[in-house]
């Protein structure tokens, strides 16, 4: 079951008629979405009896927040030209915050190494060694608009990630070659030779699926606005 399916059959349930929708983007299995956009075709001539229908068939883990026309030709995923990404990590484990955060039992990491090595990716615009193999992508260039961490408190760390694109699995590589380059497991020397020669990491990790939320979807005024 996917939230694409939830949602399209929700529509089916609310208005008796099949409607495809198109979302803004893919996440992995685990991966959050604070923010999310998608777009369908319907005569639709009252938007707030169709969002209160949909809310009350949907799961709890899912809402609709709001439902606008916009231009015909707008379009959820091409549209966009700017999307952001967050991950959580806790030092403590919480069990309010399991499914939300990764818990990281191995020590505090060096806030100023972690930020080093994300700050070393915004020099580069092509990123290879942060995508996941078997994708077929045309191209792997992603202008990066920005990368840091930040703590929250005593025992939480948030990553902050910014561009007008990104790769399959990209953001959890980086955050998992951020910790490696904290934890001595890579060196920044290794990271900088890899994005330079496009070529993956000899130690490649991925961090879990559950601290990681899609935040923010930017569009043009004129691609998402109704004109």
């Amino acid at each position: 079951m996917t939230i694409q399916q939830a949602i399209e059959e929700a529509i089916l349930l609310a208005v008796k008629e099949e409607i495809p929708i198109v979302g803004c983007g893919r996440t992995d299995t685990g991966v959050h979405a604070s923010d999310y956009y998608f777009h369908f075709d319907m005569d639709l001539k009252d938007p707030t009896f169709l969002l209160k229908k949909l809310n009350h068939i949907l799961t709890d883990d899912i809402s609709i927040n709001k439902i606008i026309e916009v231009a015909p030709d707008a379009h959820a995923r091409f549209d966009a030209f700017k999307r952001s990404y967050t991950y959580n990590l806790g030092y403590k484990r919480d069990p309010f915050l399991h499914n939300f955060e990764w818990y990281y039992p191995y020590g505090k990491l060096d806030l100023k190494v972690l930020n080093d090595a994300a700050s070393l990716l915004l020099n580069y615009n092509s990123f290879y060694p942060f995508c996941k193999s078997k994708t077929q992508v045309k191209t792997m260039d992603c202008e990066l608009i920005k990368a840091y961490w930040e703590e929250k408190g005593d025992h939480k760390l948030k990553f902050h990630i910014t561009a007008n694109r990104f790769l399959r699995g990209m953001v959890r590589l980086i955050v998992g070659m951020c910790i490696n380059v904290a934890t001595k497991k890579v060196s920044l020397e290794s990271v900088k030779t890899a994005l330079e020669k496009q070529e993956r990491l000899e130690k490649s990790y991925s961090v879990p699926a559950t601290g990681l939320f899609l935040v923010n979807i930017e569009y043009p005024y004129d691609g998402i606005l109704k004109s």
